[in-house]
């Protein structure tokens, strides 16, 4: 009887231990064959990996590193609804290509004028930029920048299909998390989770999550990448290191009627302002480290007059305002030089011999290519080619390392009339009734440059080109001739700060979307500086009538210049 009991008891036992064998083939089994493991139960608490290992903090010895790295492998498919939705919103197909956009996981994101002359300088600068302004359009009535460049609808796909649609997308997903979340487990530090790639370049700041392991350690987790980081959200800062360059200096590369310091003005506080991006770093600007940046390059910067302030600003920046008996004019090396009766040449181009660097300047207001109808005829309307860009960039392009672009003020009836500007496409007289409209040929003529600039990167690669937003006016109870001005003196009375994502020049923005070609996006951070312009306090004033266009220097378009140097 006691033997018969014991000889059951160890009957039991052994079907047991084949159960628990047999069960632990086939959890394995699960665990292994990807086909199976969809017919598993949901996880349950007990098996969900803790707050630690998400957050890549290092984990006790208990946990199979082998059952770890697959509970990261299957992490996307175990977050919630809405981090789920969140990331189909942000799948969005290529116009250009009708595919789904490519998330780059690993990429860190961190572009003959005719020519009129004047009295003064300073007045032809004005009427360069006024004259006919009484009657503007809108440029805000623009046509949809899709019906014109005949781009294809934007539409959205939920992330299986994109996956399904390009299947590398999953693939290098996979590898990339592989690789952090292996870099967690050993104990290192998870700086960044997801990078995704904007379309629009640059467009949108870093959102940051603070983690605390058991042991209270602050760990500081990146969920989505700084994407180049939003330069344009920020807000200003008063900064004794401010401004790069004396007012009263800087006579060799500074026109006088932009130098406030030698006008009547008695309030300077505007010089001492200096822009601090949100969740960006922005490098302390130096000369010897830009010159250095651009050792052997050149750089180009091409639009209207608020382009030239910009050149004259960068000058004075890099030079720190100093005379300098070593920089060469090279202008002639561009055809930059003064035509007989012209008030001054295209452009200017100098060259810092210590490191061959080039910063160059090229006059175009609308940034299309004028051509005289009538060649033998001096009073001849001059055809405004919206769909080329100026001759003196596709000439010189190869020559360019960084190109600068704006427009914008130019935009306007009265202008066109003044010039004698006549509107072509294709290379005949406009008939499109939506380009006709000025917005319609402002927005048509950007889209158009951008999208030859992006065409020929692929055939500079060393190439970086940056399309400017267009600077605001500051015009208060009128305009520049019926008794406009700017009188106000004290700093950042209309705010500080600019919380936006969303650029405040949309057309520049829309343009540059989807293309290689970066947005300089200085609109909104200058829209709080009112303070910061000639106004009154000309050199050669005229009775009731302020500039409120253009900007005294030292001032704001240091701080473009500063958010181009962050950007190379």
């Amino acid at each position: 009887m006691k033997g018969g009991f014991y000889g059951l008891r160890g009957k039991q036992i052994s079907l047991t231990l084949i159960a628990l064998i047999c069960t632990s083939i086939v959890i394995w089994a699960w665990d292994k064959t990807p086909l199976l493991a969809t017919f598993l139960p949901p996880q349950s608490q007990l098996l969900k990996p803790s707050p630690e290992i998400i957050m890549g903090v290092p984990v006790t010895n208990s946990i199979s590193s082998k059952r770890d790295i697959h509970v990261k492998e299957d992490l996307t498919h175990a977050v919630s609804e809405e981090s789920r939705m969140e990331q189909e919103n942000k799948s969005v197909v290529d116009p250009a290509k009708n595919t789904p956009d490519k998330i780059d996981i690993k990429e860190k994101i961190p572009i003959v004028e005719q020519k009129g002359s004047g009295p003064s300088e300073e007045q032809e600068e004005l009427k360069e930029e006024h004259d006919g302004d009484t009657n503007t359009e809108t440029v805000e009535k623009t046509p949809d920048s899709e019906t014109l460049m005949g781009s294809k609808t934007t539409t959205s796909h939920d992330s299986d299909s994109e996956k399904d649609a390009n299947p590398t997308i999953d693939h290098e997903e996979k590898k990339e998390e592989e690789k952090i979340f292996k870099e967690g487990l050993s104990g290192e530090t998870l700086t960044e989770l997801v990078d995704e790639k904007s379309d629009s370049g640059a467009q949108m700041g870093s959102e940051n999550i603070t983690s605390y392991n058991p042991e209270h350690t602050n760990t500081t987790i990146n969920l989505k990448e700084k994407k180049a980081c939003n330069y344009a959200k920020g807000k200003w800062i008063e900064d004794s290191t401010r401004p790069l360059y004396s007012g009263f200096g800087c006579k060799q590369w500074l026109s006088e009627m932009w130098a406030c310091r030698l006008t009547q003005r008695t309030d300077f506080s505007y010089e001492s302002f200096r822009w601090h991006p949100k969740n960006c770093e922005m490098p302390d600007f130096q000369g010897s480290s830009f010159l250095k940046r651009m050792q052997d390059e050149t750089i180009a910067i091409i639009g209207d007059s608020l382009g030239r302030q910009q050149f004259q600003s960068l000058m004075c920046m890099v030079t720190g305002g100093k005379q300098r008996s070593d920089v060469l004019d090279v202008g002639r090396e561009f055809g930059l030089v003064k035509a007989h009766g012209a008030a001054r040449p295209d452009g200017w181009a100098y060259r810092f011999p210590s490191t061959n660097t080039t910063i160059l300047y090229y006059w175009s207001a609308s940034l299309s290519d004028l051509e005289p109808i009538n060649r033998t005829n001096p009073a001849t309307d001059w055809a405004m080619h919206l769909d080329r860009p100026p001759a003196f960039l596709r000439h010189y392009l190869h020559r360019f390392d960084v190109v600068v672009l704006n427009t914008g003020h130019h935009w306007n009836r009265g202008k066109l009339k003044a010039n004698r500007w006549v509107m072509y496409v294709g290379g005949v007289p406009n008939t499109n009734r939506k380009i006709a409209e000025i917005g319609g040929a402002k927005n048509f003529t950007i889209h158009s440059i951008v999208k030859w600039l992006d065409s020929q990167l692929p055939k500079h690669p060393k190439l970086k080109a940056f399309f400017r937003t267009i600077s605001p006016r500051h015009f208060f109870h009128g305009d520049w001739n019926s008794g406009g001005s700017c009188d106000n003196t004290t700093p950042l009375a209309g705010g500080k700060e600019v919380s936006q994502d969303e650029s405040s020049d949309p057309g520049a923005a829309g343009a540059v979307k989807g293309t290689r070609v970066k947005l300089l996006d200085i609109t909104a951070l200058s829209q709080l500086r009112d303070e910061g312009h000639i106004s009154r306090y000309s050199i050669k004033a005229t009775p009731g009538v302020q500039d409120c266009l253009h900007w005294c220097l030292p001032g704001v378009p240091d701080t473009w210049n500063e958010l181009l140097f962050a950007q190379l």
